[in-house]
């Protein structure tokens, strides 16, 4: 597993043996940064704030360092990711830049500051298990995403998504087993919407 673009690219990250944690591949990251880049909503990657919840190995999160995000805040509780994505982000020397909450995604409390609202949310829930839809409630219920906040939501091919309102797709794309679904988060909409 390698980072694909941007000022890391190239280097090499650490994935975990076994099934626990399913890292996105190469190809698809590369695909969904290059969505992310074309999309025409959110306030692009150079000197964004971003998100990478169920995090795993924190390639999506350091992916986007590499893109020239500013900061990233990973969110997995499991010991053995947390251990792994600790790895990947001295081995990228971005510990500056980085902030691991080994907590779950649904157990996420408000940002210390306001200032650390995002731009760019990372969620990639294990399939089939319906965490996506209450780990984005959490999110906006938290102030964790700035308004038109974009989120990649990689769920199961077949996997069933309702999202809670305020929250618009934009654009979905499948990759194999997995669907990338790029949402735009929409504050100003109504719970009647």
């Amino acid at each position: 597993m390698r980072i694909v673009g941007g000022k890391h690219k190239g280097r090499i990250l650490a994935a975990p043996q076994g099934r626990d944690t399913r890292p996105t591949s190469d190809r698809a990251r590369e695909a969904i940064f290059n969505v992310l880049e074309h999309l025409g909503v959110g306030p692009g990657l150079d000197g964004a704030r971003v998100l990478d919840v169920f995090a795993g190995t924190g390639a999506l999160g350091l992916e986007a360092l590499s893109r020239g995000a500013m900061h990233a805040t990973f969110v997995d509780n499991h010991r053995g990711a947390v251990k792994i994505l600790q790895t990947n982000i001295a081995t990228l020397n971005e510990a500056a830049h980085c902030t691991v909450l080994p907590i779950k995604a649904t157990a996420l409390g408000k940002p210390r500051n306001a200032g650390d609202a995002v731009d760019y949310a990372f969620l990639d829930a294990p399939y089939d298990k319906e965490l996506t839809a209450p780990a984005l409630q959490a999110l906006a219920e938290t102030g964790w995403l700035s308004p038109q906040a974009v989120i990649m939501a990689e769920v199961g091919v077949r996997e069933d998504l309702s999202l809670p309102p305020r929250f618009h797709v934009v654009k979905e794309k499948t990759y194999g087993a997995a669907r990338a679904v790029f949402i735009e988060f929409r504050p100003e909409l109504s719970e009647a919407h």
